[in-house]
């Protein structure tokens, strides 16, 4: 496949999938972005337009910042991370936007360590 259509169907994809998936402030909407290097992680209140609580692999509040990358292994921590900073700003449930990306290895390793670390989705 051509690498134009696969960035395409992802965009579509994408809004398709943001159609069904708001956060508020009560839920905000917990999305996920893995580009090549780094995770990043955003709580958003989509009724205000505003990012409640974020979170990084390149965020000098996570311990060993430099060891992690985009694999299993700091997807794990990154989740735990990210629930306790979500934790810490007084969100505890969340609507999950895997923003795209298929419900199985990186992004499901995330999303059960934010679910051990706390957070309901």
């Amino acid at each position: 496949m051509r690498t134009d259509k696969k960035q395409k169907l992802k965009l579509l994809r994408r809004w398709r999938i943001r159609k069904k998936v708001s956060g508020t402030a009560e839920r905000p909407r917990m999305n996920v972005r893995f580009s090549n290097l780094n995770i990043y992680v955003q709580f958003i209140d989509d009724i205000a337009g505003r990012t409640l609580a974020s979170a990084a692999t390149t965020s000098k509040a996570l311990p060993d910042r430099e060891k992690l990358a985009a694999n299993m292994a700091s997807a794990k921590v990154m989740g735990a991370f990210a629930a306790q900073t979500a934790l810490g700003k007084g969100i505890k449930n969340v609507v999950f936007d895997r923003n795209g990306a298929r419900y199985h290895g990186k992004v499901k390793v995330l999303a059960e360590a934010a679910r051990e670390a706390g957070l309901k989705f």
